[in-house]
């Protein structure tokens, strides 16, 4: 049997269950995720060997098939997978199909889904800064008449603000697919999901200059309360265009 030979979930489990090497398999994707698969969904598996073992079932790495594709990893590579990295979602919500090592695996997939004090402070500011540049950005290109760079800009800044907001909650942003099953069942602190997710989609299509004013008072008050201040002030005048504008009225 070759990695590019025809192989379904169910048997490739089996296979590496029976193996001594393999320590633990990890399922991700929208299989982990309740309600997400479809037709169309493969088994996007983790093999995790221990580590220095050989087996030879280090040939299926990389096998992808429109059921079933394969990661095979030590347990020292699973450990960094995603620290930092794209994959640190995926793995966050995986689900422990197999753990030889008494919880180890378990621990492994939860430090993934909690970024520690200091990581989440820092990417938090980061993430701000980036979130009020492109909110700046937007403001400034629709009052000047440029009205695609104001909606470019719009949907950027939603991008940063995601990450911003599940930072501020030291968790790792999930891929746009799984935001409303994360929602859904995990909201984020303070914050109405309905609400977030109506303005998410708002802005980003439209642009809408009052709504992203009215979005980042909202946020700027949360930002100031998690200690990021500095960060916000650091714009200095140009806050104002940021933030909500008086109605002016005319005089009688």
């Amino acid at each position: 049997m070759t990695a590019q030979e025809p192989l379904s979930y169910d048997a490739f489990v089996e296979l590496a269950a029976a193996d001594a090497a393999v320590v633990g398999l990890v399922l991700k994707g929208s299989r982990a995720h309740e309600g997400m698969a479809t037709e169309h969904s493969d088994h996007d598996l983790y093999v995790i060997l221990a580590d220095g073992a050989t087996t030879g079932l280090s040939r299926f790495a990389g096998h992808r098939t429109p059921e079933l594709d394969l990661v095979v990893v030590s347990l020292d590579e699973l450990r960094a997978a995603g620290m930092p990295g794209f994959e640190r979602y995926a793995l966050a919500r995986a689900r422990i199909v197999l753990d030889r090592l008494d919880g180890v695996i378990t621990r492994i997939l939860a430090d993934k889904a909690r970024l520690d004090v200091g990581e989440a402070f820092r990417e938090a500011g980061g993430w701000l800064d980036a979130y009020a540049n492109s909110l700046y950005r937007s403001v400034k290109n629709d009052r000047d008449g440029h009205a695609l760079a104001a909606r470019l800009d719009a949907a950027d800044s939603i991008r940063f603000l995601l990450e911003l907001l599940f930072a501020l909650d030291r968790r790792p942003r999930p891929y746009n697919k799984y935001l409303e099953w994360e929602l859904a069942r995990f909201p984020l602190p303070g914050w109405d999901t309905g609400h977030l997710l109506v303005a998410a989609d708002h802005i980003s299509g439209t642009g809408d200059v009052p709504a992203q004013r009215r979005l980042f008072a909202q946020v700027e008050a949360a930002a100031r309360r998690a200690g990021h201040g500095a960060v916000l002030d650091a714009w200095g005048e140009d806050l104002r265009l940021m933030r909500p504008q008086e109605k002016r009225t005319r005089p009688s």
